[in-house]
């Protein structure tokens, strides 16, 4: 895993600025703490910043290769998991390779199969190649998003990078953000939509898309799409296939010439991929399996269950570690640097974000970094699968908008109200909601509620996921952490697309079909367990202290989150609200102290990145 960027001029000798593009490459550092590397020629610049995975003596980029008259060089951000047999076959077609590294594979990939070669790849992955000879720079991403990466167009200019601040880096690209990009802040909020930069000219390449950029402009195009088509197989059968696919992406997942360690919660999704990591540890004799987990101080005491957290995790992570034999790591924070993450984490983002959430996360991928370089992760099954409970909530399903937009109003009533007849935030996000349905790829024959069942899996694929997938990546990648997500493998997207809702909740139960398929690889307690989603802290402290906060921003008069909110309201809500506040923010998954924090983590990003309004 790694940071790249690049800068395309076609009215410069970019020769002449080495330090602009070493600048926008140390902004990455964090992605890559191993290596560093630029290359420079009169119209194409590369920089790469590296976090050694594979053969780590060798792979260093950007990679040059020249093959008669031209000359491809690569920078690369990512992992194949069919290497084995993309080499195989590039070996097959006279392809010879001096080092282990998928880096030399994607490139000679792209020399043997032009363009083409993404509809090959299984994996996660951002890169771009300059022909020499043609001019021309490609780019793509991967099919669901795993792997970020952000583009702008700048009079005759064009950059791109892993993250903004690598943009942002370029002295003639500003921290600028219009009405849209503040209605994505204010009104869309986390769930950003996809292809929206938020900074003005700015973009993202969307997932499953590739682009090309040489004199004659840029194009823009998907090679891959779900598709819906009819599902042929029985209960049993998907169950099967679902086992197997699951079994072969972990199996892959797990390749790596450094340490690897799974993330634990003791729910469903964690267990399962923990259990194969385990099983194939143990089969191959690679030793004993190491597991981490998270959780905040005093929990215990403070912990009340919800529809969204039925039950605490930690009684389950024991039961798993101890039925696997694995090497387990508890990590517990405090209110005070979980606080403090706040700040870091929209650094990592270049945005505000999920609040604690975040935050929390950063904090506990640099606790793991500590003692493994790459992590097996649970996201994106309950996305696939319909595991939220907003898949099985009436108010979600016949909401004419995002289900976690149900709070919208709310949102809408802490603003200013000059600045939302501004950003029209309901106006906006009903737009977004009806691109969005626009979108899904529709199947004939199918009756009311099972076309509404896929609108709901399409909205969660592509809209919802990509922010889990984007925080997973930006926070681990900031302390130097490579995360895996099996769940996202592409063939298992695409099988489980076209499955039926009344197969997906076999058994009356939601994800029954993921349940039926790992039948005999989890204990039943475990198998049966309610989902359970990533673990927030409970204690007051941490709400008093976010309220703090937001008071002492209030306070200050020279504070650029004044022109935005609806200070009277927003000061009345801080100075009464106690343990019991609860105000929905974004959906059920953000509410009471982390509307404070967001709004805190707002007043950080206008402050650290200067962002101007236009």
């Amino acid at each position: 895993m790694c940071g790249i960027t690049g800068w395309i001029d076609w009215r410069k000798d970019l020769t002449q600025y080495p330090s602009v593009l070493v600048n926008m490459t140390e902004t990455l550092q964090a992605r890559g703490p191993d290596a560093s590397g630029t290359w420079l020629s009169q119209h194409c610049a590369l920089g790469h910043r590296r976090l050694s995975v594979m053969d780590p003596e060798n792979g260093a980029q950007p990679m040059i290769r020249k093959v008669g008259d031209a000359t491809y060089t690569i920078v690369y951000n990512g992992e194949l998991y069919n290497a084995p047999e993309l080499k195989r076959e590039l070996e097959q077609r006279r392809h010879r390779f001096k080092t282990t590294c998928d880096t030399e594979l994607l490139l000679a990939s792209y020399i043997e199969w032009g363009r083409a070669c993404v509809e090959r790849l299984n994996g996660i992955f951002a890169f771009a190649v300059w022909c020499d000879q043609e001019e021309e720079l490609f780019l793509a991403r991967d099919r669901l998003g795993v792997k970020p990466l952000f583009y702008a167009h700048l009079d005759g200019a064009f950059l791109f990078g892993s993250e903004p601040k690598a943009i942002l880096a370029h002295p003639d690209m500003k921290a600028e953000i219009g009405a849209e990009g503040l209605a994505e802040i204010f009104a869309i909020g986390p769930a950003r939509t996809p292809g929206h930069g938020i900074y003005r000219n700015m973009a993202e390449l969307k997932p499953g898309y590739c682009m090309t950029v040489n004199r004659g402009g840029a194009n823009v195009r998907a090679y891959w799409k779900l598709e819906s088509k009819p599902h042929e197989d029985d209960v049993d059968e998907t169950a099967r296939t679902i086992r197997e696919l699951l079994q072969d992406t972990v199996i892959r997942q797990l390749a790596s010439d450094v340490p690897v360690c799974t993330l634990l919660s003791g729910g469903l999704d964690s267990s399962a991929l923990t259990t194969l990591a385990a099983n194939f540890y143990k089969e191959t004799g690679k030793g004993v399996l190491h597991t981490y987990s998270v959780d905040y101080k005093d929990n215990d005491k403070h912990f009340k269950a919800n529809a969204f957290q039925p039950n605490a995790d930690a009684p389950w992570i024991h039961r798993m570690s101890e039925f696997l034999g694995t090497n387990h790591t508890y990590v517990e924070f405090d209110t005070p640097d979980l606080v403090d993450s706040l700040k870091a984490a929209v650094y990592a983002r270049d945005t505000p974000g999920m609040a604690d959430v975040d935050g929390s996360l950063y904090l506990f991928c640099g606790e793991i970094k500590k003692g493994a370089t790459v992590a097996i992760s649970g996201e994106a099954a309950d996305e696939v699968f319909g595991g939220y409970p907003w898949f099985h909530r009436e108010d979600a399903l016949n909401a004419a908008t995002f289900p976690w937009s149900l709070a919208l109003q709310g949102r809408i009533d802490l603003l200013h109200p000059e600045f939302a007849d501004w950003i029209k935030p309901r106006e906006y996000v009903d737009r977004r909601y009806a691109e969005a349905l626009a979108e899904v790829p529709r199947l004939a024959g199918e009756t009311g509620q099972q076309s509404r069942m896929r609108e709901m899996s399409y909205l969660n694929i592509t809209r919802f996921m990509p922010t889990l997938l984007d925080r997973k990546d930006r926070m681990s990648m900031a302390v130097g952490l490579e995360v895996r997500v099996p769940f996202c493998d592409h063939r298992l997207v695409e099988y489980v697309w076209n499955v039926p809702w009344e197969i997906k909740t076999a058994g009356d139960r939601e994800k029954g079909i993921l349940r039926r398929a790992l039948r005999g690889i989890l204990p039943d307690d475990v198998l049966t367990r309610k989902k359970s989603p990533y673990p927030k802290t409970h204690n007051p402290a941490y709400a008093a202290a976010v309220r703090a906060w937001v008071l002492d921003i209030l306070d200050d008069a020279s504070s650029p989150l004044h022109s935005f909110i609806d200070v009277p309201k927003v000061r009345a809500l801080a100075e009464t609200a106690d343990e019991t506040f609860n105000l929905p923010w974004f959906g059920q998954l953000m509410n009471g102290p982390q509307m404070f924090a967001y709004l805190a983590q707002v007043d950080v990003w206008l402050r650290t990145y200067k962002v101007s309004i236009q």
